[in-house]
């Protein structure tokens, strides 16, 4: 049959596009050796911004104040709480000198604008060199903040790090959402590694206030609800200023979304920054995702009509080989490895889900950060 023969060879065009990806884009991070800069002890701001986060502050912020690092503040986000967000960040204020904490009322020109929130928290910070993460997240160890600033230098104004989620035992929402965060990190940092930048997770960055101010913060794209993260390195990332931090005790960890709804709602609001990166980075992002959705369809389709499935059988196992070395060397600096024997499976839920979601949003997008 015609049809058939045609997914027959786009079946083998995406599977050795694939294979080429993985070892061009992935390769490089999977194999090389991470190393630890000798910790600077620069003055850090740490950011954090808040909404309705008042049990999680009284959770995580103990251990972000307990960092063995000489020289820090942390600048807390009220932004506009309903809950008691604002009492707790003062209890812990007045205990703590290197608190600072920056009340921010709803207006009209930003309502619920966690971009408007987070520039008055940067102005506010008295450092040049800013580190920023979420109230429901915790630092992997003590040495979180000295592993990430550690990165920065004369040239590099921009570090990315990892943020995970916490795993959750017989969880099947954890493993897809914690394979998601995986894959993306997989994609961010490979192409950082690169020297192509592309985005980075709020959970876990840091950059200076002089690359916001000199960007204009975050005025070319302020009109969207999300992205205060991605939107703003994609903007200003290149390969002379970027670094990444990938070394365990730097990571951050978050407790994830515990129902599908809810998960479904943060990526819906995620995804909507992708269409507002550069021209070259949506182009090769796309291409794989493309390629992704064409294998496992002409895959399935192929295998299910019994057409030439000795070779398209061959071809598959020989792809996953080559993505689970690759992938099983990543997940082991991100400390990821449990996921390895889903990655089939998962990535074709995560295929399926990332379609699902591109047309949930044609239809009706999420308009507010929380």
């Amino acid at each position: 049959m015609l049809i058939l023969d045609i997914l027959y060879y786009t079946f083998i065009l995406v599977a050795c596009f694939q294979v080429c990806y993985y070892l061009f884009f992935f390769s490089p991070f999977a194999f090389q050796k991470e190393s630890s800069p000798t910790p600077k002890n620069i003055p850090i701001s740490l950011i954090i911004c808040a909404k309705n986060e008042a049990e999680n502050l009284k959770k995580f912020l103990p251990l972000i104040i307990s960092q063995d690092y000489p020289n820090f503040e942390i600048v807390l986000i009220n932004d506009a709480s309903y809950d008691d967000t604002m009492e707790v960040m003062e209890s812990f204020a007045e205990k703590h000198p290197n608190i600072k904490i920056v009340n921010v009322k709803n207006n009209e020109a930003f309502w619920a604008n966690k971009k408007y929130a987070l520039t008055l928290g940067i102005k506010s910070a008295k450092n040049n060199h800013l580190l920023f993460t979420d109230a429901d997240c915790k630092p992997n160890s003590r040495s979180w903040i000295s592993e990430m600033t550690a990165h920065f230098n004369t040239e590099k104004s921009i570090v990315l790090g990892y943020g995970g989620y916490t795993k959750i035992k017989n969880s099947f929402l954890n493993k897809i959402i914690r394979f998601e965060t995986l894959f993306t990190a997989i994609q961010y940092l490979s192409f950082a590694r690169m020297g192509l930048p592309y985005m980075g997770v709020g959970r876990n960055l840091a950059y200076t206030k002089d690359a916001f101010f000199a960007a204009s913060g975050f005025m070319k794209h302020m009109h969207i609800r999300s992205g205060d993260d991605d939107l703003f390195i994609n903007e200003i990332a290149t390969a002379n200023n970027t670094n990444i931090c990938v070394t365990k005790n730097s990571f951050t960890l978050s407790n994830p979304k515990t129902t599908f709804k809810a998960w479904v709602t943060q990526k819906k609001r995620h995804v909507t920054t992708a269409e507002h990166y550069k021209v070259h980075h949506k182009i090769v992002l796309a291409l794989f995702y493309i390629s992704q959705l064409l294998f496992w369809l002409s895959g399935i389709v192929l295998l299910s009509f019994l057409f030439k499935w000795e070779v398209v059988l061959v071809i598959m196992v020989l792809r996953f080989i080559c993505q689970f070395i690759i992938v099983s060397f990543i997940s082991k600096k991100l400390d990821e490895q449990d996921l390895l024997p889903y990655l089939p499976f998962l990535e074709f839920f995560l295929v399926v889900f990332h379609l699902t979601i591109f047309i949930s949003n044609l239809i009706s997008k999420p308009k507010h950060w929380k």
